[in-house]
């Protein structure tokens, strides 16, 4: 560790556009945050040319989430778990489209942001039109998500504004639904998995009981990410620890860049993971697309 970032303070910055509010410290920033991703090329550019299948994303809209201490983190989509991923699936050929519970714009946490990496970069000027206007999911689910839709899978980044809202909206567990019952992708990462959770509204057992997941790692929320301030407070409840009940089977317990399909399940532990999941997310929809014509 450097001497310079050894210096750097433990307390979360105070985010003065709402009362109590926090982003991570500096010191957090310096470990967790990087100008640049470990991209190194795509490898399936241009291979899908038919046109039709598109992604469905998924983004949080909400920047706060309420901890047990009163204090808020201010939080969002995190960049690199957004946008890497959609990198190498828009490379690939696949259009993208985005929505958010109620339309409002997506939002991102631009503290992490890896301003000197030209894919991340490239792909979030290509996507903000659609991050500043997306579609109303409702909306989405009512319209655009029947038998012949044109949606080859659904993608929900990671960030930890993915923990509110999403796990117990009802439009969010019928598009997983709707995956499941169509086969369909199911692309996730970091906290973006807490949306699962939504696939548990209203019935006995969640529809992924008996999947294997990678996640978050819960340890690292209730430890070091306390003590170094990138959180200011406790959260409410643990991603892995609530999908554990739900029976799903969380198959990493550190954060590796681990990534993990499990049927149309595709999974990664982190921002570590982004570009690992991009590869594989765009080796699986190419293939897939390729079978379905």
């Amino acid at each position: 560790m450097s001497q310079a970032a050894n210096e750097l303070s433990k307390a979360p910055t105070p985010d003065t556009a709402e009362d109590n509010a926090y982003f991570p410290s500096p010191y957090s920033l310096s470990q967790y945050t990087s100008s640049k991703t470990d991209f190194d090329g795509v490898r399936h550019e241009g291979a899908y040319t038919q046109g039709r299948w598109k992604v469905l994303m998924i983004a949080a809209e909400e920047r706060y989430v309420l901890l047990e201490n009163g204090k808020m983190f201010s939080t969002g989509n995190h960049p690199v778990e957004m946008l890497l991923p959609l990198h190498h699936m828009m490379e690939a050929g696949f259009d993208v489209d985005v929505a958010t519970l109620e339309g409002y714009p997506a939002k991102l946490e631009m503290w992490a942001m890896p301003r000197e990496d030209e894919a991340v970069m490239g792909t979030y000027e290509a996507l903000k039109p659609k991050l500043k206007q997306p579609k109303k999911l409702s909306e989405v689910v009512a319209r655009e998500l029947g038998e012949d839709s044109d949606y080859i899978a659904v993608f929900i980044p990671g960030g930890h504004g993915a923990v509110v809202g999403l796990p117990a909206s009802e439009a969010v567990g019928q598009t997983l639904e709707w995956a499941l019952s169509n086969d369909k992708f199911i692309i996730t990462l970091c906290h973006g998995p807490a949306a699962l959770l939504a696939a548990s509204l209203g019935r006995d057992e969640s529809l992924f009981k008996g999947y294997s997941v990678c996640v978050f790692p819960d340890a690292l929320d209730e430890g070091p990410n306390l003590e170094i301030g990138y959180l200011p407070g406790r959260l409410p409840w643990l991603v892995a620890d609530l999908l554990s009940k739900q029976g799903l089977d969380v198959i990493n317990d550190d954060m590796t860049g681990k990534t993990h399909r499990d049927r149309k399940l595709l999974t990664g532990d982190s921002p570590l993971a982004s570009h690992k999941l991009g590869l594989l997310a765009a080796e699986a929809l190419v293939e897939a697309a390729g079978t379905a014509g």
